[in-house]
């Protein structure tokens, strides 16, 4: 499962799509849920952001 959510095409999907959703939410969903839901997809985007910033770096120096 590690390798699975490794893999760039997954981090590509996780980044794009929790940052859409992340970008919609407050406006579909109305008050503090809309908000929550915001801030949590934006963190897993963020992460999988970092982690894709990550992998690059490692593989220009190896």
């Amino acid at each position: 499962m590690k390798a699975l959510l490794g893999s760039k095409p997954v981090l590509w999907f996780l980044f794009l799509f929790n940052l859409t959703v992340a970008a919609v939410a407050p406006f579909v969903v109305d008050g503090a849920q809309g908000i929550a839901t915001a801030v949590g997809m934006g963190v897993v985007s963020l992460g999988a952001g970092v982690s894709l910033l990550r992998g690059r770096g490692g593989r220009q120096h190896a």
